[in-house]
């Protein structure tokens, strides 16, 4: 017998969710339902699909050929979902969101709320190397990214353009320049997101370039970590400028080797691009914030 559609959907959703658990709730049914169609799934295949653990769930090499096309068939499910129920109202929903680049996804975020307060956001901050993977790998809906590389049958939206600044204290001498070298950091202790950052490639090629080595590094897990150790005197943040409220309290100083505008864009599969909810997503890109005084370009059509 071929596998019908409630156990491609049910495979879908536990390895979207992360855990069988996830998939009752989300879909609506028993734990037990989905644990079925998924071992009656891997009979028919003939292997394994998931790797179980107390972590959660992971995909096996063949496991991942049919989430590539289990994933579609969700994708295309709530295309015809959609079509039914016409598209007049949004009241319900649920929308995973991803980036790496955190100011610009919140903004989004905010807006997007505020329009549909009834849809379930998840919204999640990765480096860039998960982020890209997530994506890659359909475990999100949509994604803010920093350079997103170019992936057939991925779309992507243009937000913003934005270069590495160092973060530092106003009253500190480096507070007074114009811009800053990166062998005027050397002796500094710098500050740099998690293993696996955009800001780590980029870095690493410019020290090697210009031939830099920092004195001491530290390694935080989030941009407002980073600020939080600069305002407590750690040391000098390495960022994109822009990049949250949190150092509104910093100085941006622009570092001359690093003099490369990085775009953040809007990014995600090509036949989730179509669905309603990321289609008001992108919307929401356009749409200044209430009182905020910003101004902000409509982004253009997907690429």
């Amino acid at each position: 017998m071929r596998p019908n559609h409630h156990q491609f959907i049910a495979f879908a959703y536990v390895v979207r969710e992360g855990s069988f658990s996830g998939a009752a709730a989300r879909l609506g049914v028993t734990q037990s339902t989905i644990t079925q169609h998924v071992a009656k799934l891997e009979r028919q295949v003939g292997t394994p699909l998931l790797l179980r653990t107390r972590e959660g769930v992971s995909l096996t090499r063949t496991g991942q050929e049919f989430y590539d096309l289990a994933d579609r068939l969700v994708a295309l499910d709530a295309a015809i979902a959609e079509r039914v129920e016409g598209f007049e109202t949004m009241e319900r929903g649920h929308l995973q969101i991803i980036a790496n680049a955190p100011l610009p996804a919140l903004r989004i975020i905010g807006r997007f709320s505020r329009a549909f307060p009834d849809v379930t956001i998840e919204f999640a901050l990765h480096d860039w190397t998960t982020a890209h993977r997530i994506l890659r790998d359909r475990r999100a809906d949509v994604g803010v990214i920093t350079d997103p590389p170019e992936v057939e049958g991925w779309e992507k939206v243009p937000l913003q353009a934005t270069r590495y600044v160092a973060y530092v204290l106003p009253g500190s001498d480096s507070a007074q320049m114009a811009d800053i070298h990166l062998r005027d950091l050397a002796r500094d202790t710098i500050i740099l997101p998690e293993h696996g950052s955009l800001t780590e490639r980029v870095l690493a090629r410019a020290r090697r370039k210009h031939g830099v080595d920092f004195a001491r590094t530290i390694r935080m897990a989030s941009f407002p970590l980073m600020c939080e150790a600069v305002l407590q005197g750690a040391g000098t943040a390495i960022f994109l400028s822009d990049s949250g409220l949190v150092a509104r309290d910093l100085v941006e100083v622009p570092i001359v080797e690093l003099d490369r505008y990085h775009e953040t864009a809007i990014v995600a599969p090509r036949d989730r691009a179509r669905l309603r909810l990321v289609e008001a997503f992108i919307a929401a890109a356009g749409q200044p914030a209430p009182g905020a005084g910003e101004t902000v370009s409509r982004p253009r059509s997907w690429s």
